[in-house]
């Protein structure tokens, strides 16, 4: 063997050693939780309530348009009422100084049958809930065993909260509930009223007075009390303006 051809062999032994050697390349680390402010942290944190453990919320579904938050809200409606937006699926708790608590909700097909105004005479924490005939009608396998009645707990559909809607004397059927489907919250879904993190609707509970006012906003609604008048008149203006030239 050559002087140079050994050099040669001798380096591609070399590299081969060392290559041997090296760690094996290491899998990239999973995406790290979201970080939520404290006070977010706080309130979607787990609790008892009346001895039964209310897990929390997950991080990864409480993205902004889902998380608790008071926001600027225009509306003629006195604070203490509860404004539905099943449309761009929030709601509002109006307070006074054109101001609001919005909530993230999930929005059934009953919660899009309903617009209008009601009003709330009672609520019921860990409410009972039975199937309705046509649920028994078109899933007996699965509803027809529960046709006496579910006793209020987390497994059930209503959770730990129900606000209950009557416009006059007579029930709507239409309600504001609690939910351990956490990841439907700020979706359409197949079924059910308006849902809320159980969090969010205890809260919304506590706050809530008998007879409070409802309205539930049409689609064409939809989005209203979210922008300042004044802006939406001086646009008005530019628009007409614009349209004289």
């Amino acid at each position: 063997m050559t002087p140079r051809l050994f050099r040669r062999s001798a380096l591609v032994a070399t590299l081969l050693l060392l290559a041997a050697c090296a760690s094996p390349p290491q899998p990239e680390p999973p995406p790290a939780a979201p970080q939520l402010p404290p006070e977010v942290a706080a309130h979607y944190a787990g609790l008892v309530d009346a001895g039964i453990e209310i897990p929390a919320v997950p991080a990864k579904y409480l993205a902004d348009r889902n998380i608790r938050r008071e926001v600027d809200y225009w509306s003629d409606e006195k604070p203490g009422t509860v404004i539905v937006d099943p449309w761009q699926r929030f709601l509002y708790y109006v307070q006074p100084g054109n101001r609001a608590i919005r909530y993230g909700v999930a929005v059934g097909d009953e919660g899009r049958a309903f617009a209008g105004t009601a009003h709330i005479p009672y609520s019921r924490d860990w409410p009972s809930w039975i199937p309705t005939e046509n649920m028994i009608r078109e899933f007996p396998d699965v509803y027809g065993p529960l046709r006496k009645g579910m006793e209020g707990g987390l497994m059930n559909p209503l959770g730990a909260r129900a606000l209950y809607l009557h416009k006059g004397n007579r029930d709507t059927f239409y309600r504001i509930h609690g939910t351990t489907d956490m990841a439907s919250i700020g979706n359409a879904t197949s079924a059910g009223c308006i849902r809320m993190f159980h969090q969010d609707v205890i809260e919304l509970e506590r706050l809530v007075r008998s007879g409070a006012r409802v309205v539930v906003l049409t689609e064409e609604e939809s989005g209203k009390g979210t922008v300042n008048p004044a802006h939406e008149a001086v646009a008005q203006s530019a628009g007409e303006a614009v349209s004289l030239l």
